[in-house]
């Protein structure tokens, strides 16, 4: 009786969903995405930092690039959480490469020159999913703040 209950109850396994380098790419485009629009002024300096940002992180062409912008762009437009995205990079990112991730994302973020209080705290977020510390969160952004001039 147990075992008809547990075969009744069981959830089927499925083969496991593998995640290409593409869709990797646009996780976390979309994550800056999501940034460049938390301020409800999407800004072109913005959209070409994601852009330097992918060719950089992803080894790819500029073309290839804004073909990853164009996807994560749609993305974030059906997106309804950030889970998602950073489900997949923490499935996929070691701790180097999430850091890298978030000193992207804060490039992004001061491209216009200024940083927006929910910018900060859209980022500040994001480093939580990721598991990143207070540590890593402060390095990540002063090194863009670095790289910024």
């Amino acid at each position: 009786m147990i075992d008809r209950l547990k075969k009744l109850f069981a959830v089927p396994e499925s083969e496991p969903v593998q995640t290409d380098a593409h869709q990797l790419a646009v996780a976390a485009t979309a994550l800056m995405v999501q940034l460049a629009r938390v301020d409800n002024h999407e800004d072109e300096r913005e959209l070409k930092i994601i852009v330097d940002c992918a060719v950089q992180a992803h080894q790819v062409t500029r073309e290839e690039a804004e073909e990853i912008l164009a996807d994560a762009l749609a993305h974030a437009e059906d997106s309804t959480s950030l889970y998602e995205f950073t489900g997949q990079i923490n499935d996929h990112f070691d701790q180097p490469q999430k850091q890298a991730l978030l000193e992207s994302i804060w490039r992004v973020a001061l491209a216009d020159g200024r940083i927006d209080k929910y910018e900060e705290h859209l980022i500040r977020r994001i480093a939580d999913l990721l598991h990143l510390n207070h540590r890593e969160f402060m390095q990540a952004r002063h090194r863009a703040e670095d790289a910024a001039g």
